[in-house]
């Protein structure tokens, strides 16, 4: 491998290695991971069964996860990242989803697959946050307005879509894709203006790390026999909070 190919590569590395070191995710133990310890065990098991049944009768996986903090960033951001990193959804078909919690900022956002937006669109996942979970959230009720929640989700991809209020609908929603947050944005632009100072070709480059970036990463492990199936994430869903 020549000297140029050599510093491709290592910058392609530098940049994908900081973008993953930039959160600290849980690991992908099974298809409700409750970090923050924040679901009933009974109910965790009963959401456990539910979910395997979906993905064995129409491949679509959904994950349940709790977390205790966002890491300073917008649960948008994280959201994304998370769906990305764990590759929840199958390769090809992209079709996963994840209802996320953060219990210190009272935070909850449903990430939804490339495959999966046309029917969880983000205006159903508006209505399940906010008319299904936050209020059982507010009520102190945190097992009850997951599993809720996650009811919710399989009716809607089942085709059963919920009522959406009439101030409600998916212009409201400008699609957020925080694939490169504003740290990682200058650190790429810092990036592509190294390579362009070695002589190295800045628009393969850019266009590798926006492939990288759009995509998933091949399927977290995870415990249990479960693990993600490659899929890719594209920013779609809703976010809200109690």
């Amino acid at each position: 491998m020549g000297k140029r190919a050599w510093l491709l590569a290592a910058v392609l590395l530098a940049f994908s290695l900081t973008v993953q070191a930039a959160l600290n995710f849980p690991a992908l133990t099974g298809r409700v991971v409750d970090n923050a310890q924040m679901i009933d065990p009974a109910v965790r098991e009963q959401l456990t069964q539910q979910l395997q049944a979906l993905e064995q009768t129409s491949g679509d996986q959904i994950v349940v996860v709790t977390v205790p903090d966002l890491q300073g960033v917008p649960i948008e951001d994280f959201g994304y990242q998370l769906g990305r990193a764990w590759g929840i959804g199958q390769k090809g078909k992209d079709n996963g989803a994840l209802l996320i919690v953060a219990r210190d900022e009272h935070k909850i956002r449903i990430e939804v697959g490339y495959g999966l937006e046309g029917v969880l669109t983000d205006a159903q996942s508006w209505v399940i946050i906010n008319q299904v979970i936050a209020p059982a959230f507010k009520a102190g009720n945190y097992s009850k307005g997951i599993s809720d929640g996650v009811a919710a989700m399989l009716q809607v991809v089942g085709g059963d879509p919920l009522a959406v209020p009439a101030h409600v609908s998916e212009a409201n929603f400008a699609k957020q894709n925080p694939g490169i947050s504003i740290g990682l944005f200058i650190l790429l632009l810092a990036v592509l203006w190294l390579c362009n100072r070695m002589g190295l070709p800045v628009g393969a480059i850019l266009l590798a790390i926006l492939s990288s970036s759009g995509r998933g990463g091949g399927g977290g492990g995870g415990g249990g026999g479960f693990r993600g199936g490659g899929g890719g994430f594209g920013g779609g869903g809703a976010s809200g909070g109690w």
